[in-house]
């Protein structure tokens, strides 16, 4: 079977080693800088028969989109972003760059997110091509700048200028190898709560900015907002990441700031999480406020019963189905352009972002087997995206 001689293919050394290669390409982001990055993937895409091409929206910030076959038939494409980002150094224990691998694990920035993903899904065509195996479909690869801040000059501007056309895609971001076929988007506001300065031995003769904001914060953090549960992705969410507020610890203080991330089931509009919001403040007491939206990403999903999750979990070896709180660059491609997408990766989210990111190197392996099944086998689905 083309499918089971494609995966035995894989080479665990040799994904590791790409892997390792990527996260030894500092692409933190901010600032950005993606191109030491797209320059040894651009090698390894030639070395696979790809046409390439380097998009650049703005200087500095490259995204490489490849392609692997031609002619009219089905294209599946691989969406994966190459920018990481900051660290800390002083909380790490190995080189954060350096791709080391220590007891099965594979550790460094983007090791789980998502460079190990990205080196699963080029060793899996690297397989095809050493078994003999000449998957049916076009391969198409966009290896991305820009998803750790929202995508404007990575995936958001590929699609805007209609350069991203599949019949099907896979996003490889960490999901400890299930198949992610829903993940929650994310509102996040700056809320500025005003009150009335007075002399700090007074405190009644003014408003406190502070204390209001205080109540907020109360009725805000971990609130129920009254949306029913996803199945998935469970219920919406809310945290108050940052406050500050006051100018002096003897004034009564006439401003603060607090900012929000909520984050929202797919289907949720910006206005309609907005207004979850604000309900919520003015049920808590009269407060001189405004609330701006600094971001909004959407939740999406693609539906239950849709064909791709089944030959994807095929090739996963039937992998279960999954839910991501967090979201993705899949956002775009469900729901501006209505392809089948998916999420399947080595690793977990529970580290990345996190000091001394890792990926077990067993998982790259075992990833890298389902893309060269998928590529074997994949022949176009019927569209029925929800």
């Amino acid at each position: 079977m083309s499918a089971e001689a494609a995966a035995a293919a894989v080479r665990t050394d040799r994904v590791t080693a790409l892997a390792a290669e990527l996260i030894r390409c500092d692409t933190r982001n901010p600032p950005g800088g993606e191109q030491p990055a797209v320059e040894r993937l651009s090698v390894v895409l030639r070395e696979l028969g790809a046409g390439i091409e380097v998009v650049e929206p703005e200087p500095g910030r490259p995204s490489v989109l490849a392609r692997v076959g031609s002619g009219d038939g089905p294209t599946l494409l691989v969406n994966g972003h190459i920018d990481v980002v900051p660290v800390a150094e002083a909380d790490w224990s190995v080189p954060p760059f350096g791709g080391h691998v220590r007891d099965g694990l594979l550790y460094g920035r983007g090791a789980c997110d998502m460079k190990g993903g990205i080196a699963a899904a080029l060793e899996g065509l690297r397989a095809c091509r050493e078994a003999g195996v000449l998957p049916p479909a076009a391969i198409a690869f966009h290896l991305v700048a820009d998803e750790e801040t929202g995508g404007r000059v990575g995936t958001e501007a590929l699609v805007k200028s209609g350069l991203v056309k599949a019949d099907a895609a896979v996003v490889p971001e960490p999901s400890e190898l299930k198949v992610g076929v829903a993940e929650r988007g994310s509102l996040m506001a700056e809320i500025v709560v005003r009150g009335r300065a007075a002399h700090g031995s007074d405190p009644a003769a003014g408003r406190s900015a502070v204390a209001d904001a205080a109540r907020i914060v109360s009725a805000l953090h971990l609130a129920d907002f009254g949306i029913d549960a996803h199945p998935l992705l469970g219920s919406p969410t809310c945290n108050v990441g940052t406050i500050a507020g006051g100018t002096a610890v003897n004034i009564v203080a006439a401003e603060c700031r607090l900012r929000v991330d909520r984050r929202v089931l797919p289907g949720e509009t910006r206005e309609e999480a907005l207004a979850t919001v604000t309900r919520l403040i003015d049920a808590a007491g009269e407060f001189d406020y405004d609330a701006t939206v600094l971001a909004f990403a959407e939740g999406s999903k693609l539906d239950a019963g849709h064909p791709f999750i089944t030959e994807v979990r095929q090739a996963a070896e039937h992998a279960p189905v999954r839910g991501l709180k967090l979201g993705t660059d899949a956002r775009f491609l469900r729901n501006q352009l209505g392809i089948p997408s998916v999420v399947y990766g080595p690793g977990s989210m529970t580290v990345a972002h996190t000091a001394d990111e890792y990926v077990p190197v067993a998982e790259l392996a075992t990833a890298a087997r389902t893309f060269a099944r998928l590529y074997a086998t994949f022949r176009g689905v019927t569209s029925n995206d929800g």
